[in-house]
């Protein structure tokens, strides 16, 4: 799993590029703790498949509006409604505790909800589609077969990939080929 996207909400549209990173609770919750949106020893029992069909409900319709965004195009209302109402919900409350060698560590109070975790990821996809900063930046990567979105936070605003290390590297790889092909045919 990734979080490079520049957004929790993005790196959750990530998961389904190129296949499905949300197959079970387990991997939901390796994406939960990864996101930050839990801390890594938090206990996740309850995670099962409503949680996944729900998360992957969220990651369609944030799709559906980044992609609109990115066409220029109107949103979906049903997907905008249904990512409203669930980052209306309440975040999950975060606290200070003391680890077992007295240092403050983030902890979540009273346990942890789907509801709450969805806000918090939808929440920011509000945040992400009002803020016209954050939307000058919304790219889409241009690697060959890469559906990837993300935030271009580069010096030059010029990131033409999601990954410099995947799809550029791809990219320079499949351009020095075509080099050499076209430098043997003459």
């Amino acid at each position: 799993m990734r979080f490079d996207s520049g957004r929790v909400c993005l790196d959750l549209v990530a998961t389904f590029t190129p296949h499905e990173g949300i197959r079970d609770g387990d991997e939901l919750r390796l994406w939960l703790a990864g996101a930050g949106l839990v801390p890594d020893r938090t206990p996740l029992a309850r995670v099962g498949a409503d949680w996944v069909a729900a998360f992957r409900a969220l990651r369609g319709d944030v799709e559906t509006l980044v992609r609109a965004e990115l066409l220029g195009s109107d949103p979906d209302e049903d997907a905008l409604a249904r990512v409203n109402a669930l980052a209306a919900g309440p975040p999950p409350g975060v606290c200070a505790v003391r680890d077992q060698e007295g240092h403050l560590v983030r902890e979540l109070c009273g346990g942890v909800e789907c509801g709450a975790l969805l806000a918090a990821v939808a929440r920011d996809a509000v945040e992400l589609l009002t803020d016209p900063g954050d939307l000058a930046l919304l790219r889409a990567c241009e690697g060959d077969g890469c559906t990837r979105v993300y935030l271009d936070t580069s010096r030059g605003h010029r990131r033409r990939w999601c990954s410099s290390e995947l799809c550029g590297n791809r990219e320079r790889v499949a351009r020095h080929r075509r080099r050499v092909l076209a430098a043997g045919s003459h």
